[in-house]
């Protein structure tokens, strides 16, 4: 028997549990994984809060884990090649990674690289695949400036990484005190609030290419819409609602091409890791059996970093 967190209803935290579950043989095509670290994000308790569909219930939470391989099924290879019984690997995207252990598809299984620890890998690909598409979207490219909204938090981080790699300039903007923040990943922070648009200008005075909003405030569109002169070089990972009057561009996990493209992207983002081109913050770990506490910190939007569960 093994341990998950599920929901067992549609609402706010109250409604997660912790129950036992069997975890079954794997398959071909499968493998089963003893979980050393859940990855924690905003997706894992968001669609829990505006579910409708009870025939779903109860949902299964989390989707990406790090852990060490216990059983392989027949004439199976994880994603990134070979795998044996112990090796250390992570996974994404998986279905309840809030648990102890659980089988999944091999496809979505890749080897840990070394450098990184369990925490630090079950906390890669979401935010990381989720920052690579914004930049793919708006097609940003050496040499501009790009303009994000939420520079801080774990996609804006890695946002702000990645575009390093390909010689792009971020502006990020952050509360004042996650500026320097900001600054450690090489962003050029500029503070929210009231007079945004004229800070974003004195700092950007050849203009703003493109903009990437994962915070979805009406602040956000609203300075992005004013300082970007094409509206399908704006994307957001969180305002839907004014998307199709606004015309600017929203993408999520849930959607086919982001789907596809996120996938796509495993690889590449997980070798960069291992070289130690792109870090994941952690800012604290939670006992397995804390799930509601931790995502407590998670809601509140400021966590200082990734956080994960360790069973």
């Amino acid at each position: 028997m093994a341990q998950r967190w599920v929901a067992t209803d549609f609402g706010g935290l109250d409604v997660f549990r912790l129950v036992e579950v069997e975890v079954p043989p794997p398959g071909p095509g499968e493998v089963t994984i003893e979980v050393r670290a859940a990855g924690m994000n905003p997706a894992d308790y968001k669609h829990v809060a505006s579910g409708t569909d009870r025939s779903l219930l109860p949902v299964p939470v989390g989707y990406e884990v790090s852990g060490v391989l216990t059983a392989i099924g027949p004439d199976t290879e994880i994603a990134s090649g070979g795998g044996a019984v112990g090796d250390a690997v992570l996974a994404f995207r998986v279905s309840g990674g809030y648990a102890t252990a659980l089988t999944v598809p091999a496809k979505d299984v890749f080897a840990l690289p070394e450098r990184l620890s369990f925490a630090e890998g079950a906390n890669l690909l979401l935010a990381a695949a989720t920052a690579a598409e914004m930049l793919q979207v708006v097609d940003a490219a050496a040499g501009e400036t790009v303009l994000l909204h939420g520079a801080s938090g774990a996609v804006g981080v890695s946002v702000l990484q990645q575009a390093g790699l390909l010689g792009i300039r971020v502006v990020g903007t952050a509360s004042e005190e996650r500026l320097d923040e900001v600054r450690w990943f090489d962003g050029i922070p500029v503070r929210y609030g009231a007079g945004l648009t004229d800070r974003v200008r004195a700092l950007a005075p050849d203009g703003v290419a493109a903009a990437l909003d994962a915070v979805g405030t009406d602040e956000a569109i609203d300075v992005s819409l004013e300082l970007v002169d094409d509206p399908q070089r704006i994307v957001s990972i969180a305002a839907f609602g004014r998307a199709a009057a606004e015309g600017y561009q929203v993408i999520g996990g849930a959607m086919p091409a982001s789907k596809a493209y996120r996938d796509a992207a495993r690889v590449r983002l997980i070798t960069l890791a291992g070289t130690g081109a792109l870090v994941v913050p952690i800012a604290r770990t939670f006992p397995f059996d804390q799930a509601r506490r931790a995502l407590e910190l998670l809601s509140g939007g400021h966590p200082g970093g990734k956080l994960a569960l360790v069973p």
